[in-house]
């Protein structure tokens, strides 16, 4: 994923003289000044009187026609915070605990109420049923809007305001859809192998894998990783042989492996996009879609994910959309805004994240490339989050070591996840997480254990990470033992990553009313 790979692939002759000089808009060169980079994520002021969030979201995202005799949900967020976080707006509280308030919200598309309930402050994904019963599926979406009415200490009532969009799509030719559980931001999709079945939760496990030269020369190998008990793979552009992708692809799904398919080097181009989206869209193992690579670290145009992304939604609409950011903070918002699933991919084992290898050129957040973006060094005599290397000193860390501490993960995918709350994107935007699989190449001198790349996957899961995509495979033997081992638990544990969809499948049967609620999400 780093640039000597993807030199190694398409040639130096595609890189903007920017990107040759600077990553994450760092200069990192000796011969460089410093000029700090910008583009920081600003944190939201705080606030001394206490503001109401009001959100509303669709439970799933697409609905398909053939939803239409089960009942639809909107998802309503009522958090009171102390922050000016998106459409935080002031709430005259009334005197007395939150839990005892409510808000009265309204829902409705086109002027026409869908569906109105009470819902107490500071809900979590609280649900409010409506029908679809009426509405035409279409492929662009609707705005639902959502309306909210709150009396508190003041005698007259205050009026808090969302929209969100509801994707109603035609049922499509086939059965390859990925629909989003907006209450987790978890996938939900039909078996891989296109021979029917119900939508089910899907966690995506399995390493960015290269195409040419290993996918390419055995199909045994799509065997074996299924046998090891991944759900996805994930090949490496490009694909200049269509006659060995097509088997490839095809072998995928006889043995039921998922696809995420990478357009990292056309994702700019709106004619291959399209081309490649109209082939690819109806292939029932289809997963979702996979754009920029690192389009931070390269200083894409701040506008060029979301343009791709709106076109794929205008080709497809049955398949989120991902991409990778590097940087710890180069213009998130722009590039995260043009995604559905943003990940992370913070590499801190076997490289010195403070003094770049590569380089020769100490790294600070106004300069420098260290293989792993302003990632901190474990503090001198500190042992607690020293990974579990034998090639590592033993007993305490030496000063100005630039060890890099597995926290760098779960700080990264933390803040991922507090900057989509703070957008009011926590609900349609999921965090996966990269764990590193290689090294002894570039910035890294060596690459980690099986144990390690199991605690960088659980370093991200914990935080909220809702799939594990390393890069890459062909990968030490040791690394794929762990790796498959950690794949083969996940059917257990997915039902509590996952755990609302499934509750929520039991308790529709049980519903008779048209309200229901559905209780805090706790982190597992």
């Amino acid at each position: 994923m780093r640039r000597a790979t993807l030199f190694g692939l398409v040639g130096a002759q595609l890189f903007t003289t920017a990107v040759a000089q600077t990553w994450c808009g760092k200069h990192y060169m000796s011969t460089q000044s410093i000029v700090p980079p910008g583009g920081n994520f600003q944190p939201p002021a705080a606030s001394k009187d206490p503001l109401l969030a009001f959100r509303c979201a669709p439970a799933i995202r697409p609905y398909l026609a053939e939803d239409v005799s089960s009942p639809a949900a909107v998802l309503i967020d009522s958090p009171v915070v102390y922050y000016e976080i998106a459409n935080a707006k002031p709430i005259d509280l009334a005197a007395g605990p939150l839990s005892t308030q409510t808000l009265d919200v309204t829902i409705s598309l086109n002027g026409k109420t869908l569906t109105r309930g009470l819902v107490p402050l500071n809900a979590t994904a609280y649900e409010l049923l409506f029908s679809l019963e009426g509405v035409t599926p279409q492929m662009a979406a609707y705005n639902l809007s959502c309306e909210a009415t709150y009396t508190g200490s003041a005698s007259t009532s205050q009026t808090f305001s969302a929209i969100t969009a509801l994707s109603f799509l035609p049922n499509p030719t086939n059965s390859s859809v990925t629909k989003m559980d907006l209450r987790t931001g978890g996938l939900l999709a039909k078996p891989a192998t296109g021979l029917g079945g119900a939508y089910e939760p899907v966690f995506p496990i399995g390493f960015y894998t290269t195409f040419d030269g290993y996918l390419t020369t055995n199909l045994s190998v799509i065997d074996e990783l299924k046998e090891q008990g991944f759900t996805i793979i994930h090949p490496v552009p490009t694909f200049d042989n269509m006659t060995a992708f097509n088997m490839v692809l095809d072998r995928m799904q006889e043995v039921g492996l998922y696809l995420m398919y990478d357009m990292r080097f056309t994702y700019m181009n709106t004619t291959s996009v399209i081309e490649q989206v109209n082939s690819l869209k109806n292939r029932p193992n289809l997963l979702l879609w996979y754009t920029g690579d690192e389009p931070d670290g390269t200083s894409d145009p701040l506008n060029a994910t979301t343009i791709t992304y709106d076109l794929i939604y205008s080709l497809d609409g049955y398949h989120p959309v991902s991409l990778v950011l590097n940087c710890q903070d180069y213009y998130w918002s722009s590039y995260t805004a043009g995604t559905d699933v943003v990940m992370q991919d913070v590499y801190m084992i076997g490289n010195n994240v403070t003094h770049s290898n590569e380089w020769n050129t100490p790294c600070t957040p106004d300069y420098g490339d260290c293989g792993c973006d302003n990632c901190l060094s474990i503090p001198a005599g500190d042992t607690a989050a020293v990974q579990p290397n034998s090639t590592l000193p033993a007993g305490y860390v030496p000063a100005n070591s630039g060890i890099g501490t597995y926290f760098d993960i779960s700080d990264r995918v933390a803040s991922f996840k507090n900057r989509l709350e703070v957008m009011g994107w926590e609900r349609t935007k999921a965090v996966w997480t990269v764990p590193q699989a290689f090294g002894e190449a570039e910035y890294w001198k060596w690459t980690p254990t099986g144990e390690e790349w199991v605690v960088q996957s659980i370093m991200g899961i914990n935080q909220g990470a809702l799939g594990v995509v390393p890069w890459d495979d062909p990968t030490p033997a040791d690394i794929k033992a762990s790796a498959s081992a950690f794949a083969m638990s996940l059917p257990k544990i997915t039902p509590f990553l996952l755990y609302l969809f499934v509750r929520s499948q039991c308790e529709k049967k049980k519903k008779k009313k048209k309200h229901a609620r559905v209780s805090h999400l706790t982190k597992i």
